[in-house]
């Protein structure tokens, strides 16, 4: 009885140690993450996430589960875990992951979060749920870059202890696509803005309208999909969204709180407008489809009513099915309207976007006009004085400079994709400058953020848009979102060169450039 007892309680022992594995050291200082987080504080231990992890959210909280479900089920392909999503009173107290809403964490705004990771339980949390949401990415990050696999890999899935507090240093960081010089189907559209909210972008801005095509469905003038909506350059077969299609979308952003603002672009690179319906032109003739890139010779007739009708219609379809509050009117480029004619152009439009409830924003074209302070003025060309004359009327900015934040730009002139109208601008180029020191006499109280355009004359698949947009993106999002005073390129291209297996799981055909050190 007592060698049975023994060998019993040995054995017992045995199964005990070994279930009970001792916490992988790491160090969270050495973790790579971009954006880089405000606060860190490493604790030299680790968390196993393994097929007995729940997460936990609270009672009281319910609108918190979809987030914990989108991380459950964004990790189970590669650990091949159900990770279960429980609701409980008190999720910080749970062994697990925790995910809760902290109404006293003000200071961090509506996406900036509090991450606090020991070997027993990660526990997030934030004054908001984007600020959960991108949370979620920096434990994606944290996590093995297996982890982006969509097959099964080997763990384990460990997470590096400590504490982590951040938050944006803009409000603004996005990315542009460019859907009318060539069109990309929803599919494309929404691994496009997987690939943003994986850095932690929040606007998605989308150029639904230009000489060569009109993308998105107007059912009061439907010969503008029917017609204008069939090209696109080189003589492709084009394509547009329907209104189901374009709310699919941004649903799907919503969901990666990402908000969609929808660009018509005017009175210029109106060609596909002018195309389908003749009275919008100045002569009552219309124009033929356009499957070039040249610009600047189009423009809706400002003196026309019919034109203002017809742009009414536009934002107010357009406008009731946008949750965002903004409308993109374009304004760039518009050649071939006259001066007068363009100032009073932009400000009817501007009144006709605010009485559909939205604000304005344009390209910084539009500060020839008479603009109110709600609207918003996006700088990209070489000459800055539009700039200026927008923040001279107290409009905010967003920086766009195409000598660096242009993703349609070649990193080198043997960049098989791209042009250079704006020079090249290599990874480094890209990284290497602030927001705030762009433009000599814009300080940062006149910026909202950052967005990256890409625009898309020689991109024709989504390869095309990631081999452009990787590995540029990672910084232009850090750009936007990190404060660090001692930023440089030096430490920022080590990380870079860490993401490469994260880029290959991801699937990301991204430009391997010779100045990042790729591990």
């Amino acid at each position: 009885m007592s060698k049975s007892f023994s060998f019993c309680s040995l054995l017992l022992i045995v199964v005990m140690l070994f279930s009970c594995k001792t916490p992988t050291p790491k160090d969270l200082a050495k973790e790579n993450l971009i954006p880089k987080p405000s606060i860190l504080i490493a604790t030299g231990s680790s968390f196993e996430w393994n097929e007995k992890t729940k997460i936990y959210v609270s009672v009281e909280q319910e609108s918190v589960q979809g987030i914990a479900n989108y991380l459950a089920d964004f990790i189970a392909p590669a650990t091949g875990f159900k990770t279960k999503v429980e609701v409980v009173n008190t999720p910080a107290s749970k062994k697990g992951i925790a995910m809760l809403l902290n109404k006293e964490l003000t200071a961090l705004g509506d996406e900036g979060y509090q991450l606090e990771i020991t070997e027993k339980r990660v526990v997030l949390a934030a004054y908001q749920l984007a600020g959960l949401f991108r949370g979620v990415q920096t434990i994606r990050q944290l996590l093995p870059a297996k982890i982006e696999s969509k097959d099964l890999q080997v763990g384990p899935w460990e997470l590096a202890s400590g504490t982590i507090e951040d938050k944006p240093e803009y409000g603004y960081r996005g990315a542009m696509l460019d859907v009318v010089r060539h069109f990309f189907d929803v599919d494309d559209v929404k691994r496009f803005i997987d690939l943003i909210a994986a850095y932690k972008m929040n606007v998605l801005h989308l150029h639904l309208t230009d000489d060569q095509g009109w993308r998105i469905e107007i059912k009061s003038w439907p010969n503008l999909t029917a017609h204008g909506g069939s090209a696109e350059v080189d003589g492709g077969k084009g394509g547009f969204y329907t209104q189901a299609d374009y709310s699919e979308i941004v649903k799907y952003a919503q969901a990666r709180y990402i908000t969609v603002i929808p660009e018509i672009d005017m009175p210029g690179h109106t060609n596909a407008a002018l195309a389908s319906y003749a009275e919008l032109n100045a002569d009552g003739k219309a124009r033929e489809l356009y499957t070039g890139t040249d610009v600047g010779f189009s423009t809706l007739d400002a003196n026309k009513e019919i034109t203002y009708q017809f742009i009414d219609d536009v934002i107010g379809e357009l406008a009731a099915i946008t949750p965002g509050e903004y409308i993109h009117i374009g304004g760039d480029e518009s050649n071939a309207t006259r001066k007068k004619d363009y100032i009073k152009f932009v400000n009817r439009v501007q009144e006709i976007v605010n009485a559909h409830g939205k604000k304005m924003m344009g390209w910084a074209d539009i500060s020839a006009a008479n603009l109110k302070e709600n609207t918003i003025a996006q700088f990209w060309h070489t000459r800055t004085q539009t700039a200026l004359d927008a923040v001279n009327q107290n409009v905010k900015i967003i920086m766009s400079p195409a000598t660096r934040a242009y993703m349609d730009i070649q990193y080198d002139s043997i960049c098989p994709l791209g042009l250079h109208w704006a020079g090249y601008t290599e990874v480094d180029d890209a990284y290497d400058w602030s927001l705030e020191s762009n433009v000599k006499g814009i300080s940062k109280k006149d910026i909202i953020g950052i967005e990256a355009p890409l625009w898309t004359e020689t991109v024709e698949t989504i390869d095309d848009i990631e081999y452009l947009v990787f590995p540029r993106l990672p910084g232009y999002a850090e750009l936007g979102w990190s404060n660090h005073p001692d930023k440089s390129w030096e430490e920022y291209k080590v990380r870079l060169g860490k993401e490469k297996s994260r880029f290959e799981f991801m699937g990301i055909n991204y430009y391997p450039s010779a100045l990042v050190p790729w591990e």
